[in-house]
């Protein structure tokens, strides 16, 4: 047996048939290395038991016996644990370690309570998050989604897929846009991908199709030494139109009033997300320009002009 020094008994609880002690003691190492054991032990008490006597020796109802390693992780439990537990907390961020992997599971169970509003009354009351702070982690979230449109261009995606990046990440599309609405149906046979509130109070509408597959911006050949949309532009752009025209036909709808939330609807505008332009030529560019200005109530932006805006409302570089 190892030999032991500086051993240190207490008696937790003496009943009647039962005592229940706590024994510390050392086992010394040439290389200096602390060796503190604790044993924990419940005996059987005779009727005229000395508890000056040795206690260990009686018949143990159990004992357990500690190691360094698990000693030390038994206090760093209890002092980190004990007196929130006490206190009925069931959750808690050591202020030491504010950093640790493990927290994020504590702050993700907040922030993912189902009512939101309270969350958010709560929050800016108590003032839970600094305004410098919710700047910062707006500007990560941004950065991040910035990052993610990059990798999703690199790839041949179909539109669903946009469509849920669009509808997380409205903030591209301008600051005209307040929010996307739930609603997306116009009637039972014209679908938008996007129904929003513009900043002014009245509803518009956003229609993506997705950046390759095939779909060219401009036609394969000059008309008259111009450039010219596609057929499949065209059909992407009478879309569109099509959409405004049905728009206005409901806007007097009560039911439709009712479907999209009360937003009414004053001379809705369109935003078309269609094609690339990354390798356009100046007068491919000059041409852009010149077929935008020929729509008052359409804005046909391609991928790239919306990944260009991203970045500079995050202020990153191309």
């Amino acid at each position: 047996m190892s030999r032991i020094e500086g051993r240190l008994a207490k008696t937790l609880l003496n009943k009647k048939t039962v005592v229940t002690r706590a024994v510390f003691w050392k086992i010394p190492h040439s290389s200096g290395k602390e060796d503190i054991r604790l044993k924990l032990g419940r005996y059987k008490k005779p009727e005229d038991f000395d508890l000056d006597e040795e206690v260990e020796l009686l018949a143990p109802k159990s004992e357990l016996t500690l190691d360094q390693e698990e000693f030390q992780a038994l206090l760093a439990f209890l002092s980190e644990s004990y007196e929130p537990f006490r206190q009925g907390v069931r959750a808690f961020l050591p202020l030491d370690r504010p950093f640790d992997s493990e927290n994020a599971i504590q702050i993700r169970a907040l922030f993912s309570l189902p009512n939101k509003r309270d969350l958010i009354r709560f929050i800016l009351t108590n003032d839970v998050i600094p305004e410098e702070l919710a700047a910062g982690l707006q500007q990560a979230r941004r950065a991040r989604a910035v990052r993610e449109f990059e990798r999703m261009l690199a790839d041949d995606l179909r539109e669903a897929p946009w469509q849920e990046w669009f509808q997380r990440n409205s903030w591209v599309l301008g600051s005209q846009f307040v929010r996307v609405l739930d609603e997306r149906h116009i009637d039972t046979q014209h679908i938008s991908d996007f129904l929003m509130e513009a900043y002014d109070g009245f509803l518009d509408v956003v229609e993506i199709k997705r950046p390759d597959g095939g779909l060219a911006f401009w036609a394969g050949s000059l008309d008259h030494g111009n450039y010219v949309p596609s057929v499949d532009l065209t059909k992407a752009i009478t879309q569109a139109a099509r959409y405004i025209f049905e728009i206005e036909r409901e806007a007097n709808s009560v039911k439709f009033l009712e479907r999209v939330g009360e937003v009414k609807t004053v001379k809705p505008r369109c935003v078309l997300v269609y094609g690339r332009s990354a390798n356009w030529n100046d007068r491919q560019a000059e041409a852009y320009r010149i077929l935008n200005a020929s729509y008052h109530n359409l804005t046909v932006l391609t991928y790239d002009h919306v990944l260009e805006r991203a970045r500079r409302i995050c202020g990153i570089k191309s």
